[in-house]
């Protein structure tokens, strides 16, 4: 790894195979929504905050406002993996339940924690990028296994900021929190965004977990070997 030893003025993380175990979203978070959003949707559509995203999801789908086809069409998208807004809200909405009964604790690596902790106390503000909704990564950090780290978090961002492999959205961050792009450092473990992000002008740094795709940039497989 290229010696990473200027401290930047802000650090950016994703959070899913990063400072998080994939393993948890996948095998856990994902078909815990999946099991529970018919029954959700059926039985909370009178409700403004899950009305206003039914009606986000029969625009993009193009369909009508039928609980059954909206359903079936939130099925398909949780079953396809897709980063569609209103999904990403409803699926959030449903673990906001797992995490208050106790059910779901979040699963964080205990390198991250450290750096968390560390950054904190060192006055480097963190934000968080992640293609769930703003909302599901606080209860996230709110529950993990190391206790509720929210308060070491200075900002939240998802996809009504743009696509994660889209240069605009880094720099619509960039811009959000008032720290040139050059100073600004994202770490996340998905090649194609650190892409985007060094094409908007991010200092970029991949964190291997598993064995996912390289890009030709810095890496390291712990917070830990981070000299700053």
């Amino acid at each position: 790894m290229r010696e990473l030893t200027e401290a930047p003025r802000a650090v950016l993380i994703d959070i899913e195979g990063t400072v998080g175990s994939i393993r948890f979203v996948k095998d856990v978070l994902f078909p815990y929504a999946r099991r529970r959003l018919r029954d959700y949707v059926l039985e909370n559509a009178d409700r403004p905050d899950v009305e206003h995203q039914l009606a986000a999801v029969a625009a993009e789908a193009g369909i009508g406002k039928d609980l059954g086809a909206l359903a079936d069409q939130l099925e398909r998208w949780s079953d396809e993996d897709r980063k569609a807004t209103p999904l990403k809200a409803l699926q959030g909405m449903i673990w906001a339940r797992g995490y208050a009964s106790g059910e779901l604790i979040a699963h964080l690596y205990e390198d991250a924690v450290r750096a968390l902790h560390r950054w904190s106390e060192r006055g480097l503000p963190v934000h968080v990028y992640s293609s769930g909704s703003i909302a599901a990564q606080r209860l996230y950090f709110r529950h993990t296994g190391s206790g509720d780290l929210s308060a070491l978090l200075a900002g939240h961002f998802d996809t009504t900021t743009g696509p994660k492999q889209d240069a605009q959205s880094y720099r619509r961050i960039a811009y959000a929190i008032r720290i040139p792009a050059a100073q600004l450092m994202f770490f996340s473990d998905a090649a194609a965004e650190l892409v985007a992000a060094q094409e908007a002008r991010l200092c970029c740094v991949q964190v291997i977990r598993d064995d996912q795709q390289r890009w030709n940039g810095p890496s390291i497989r712990s917070f830990d070997e981070l000299a700053f």
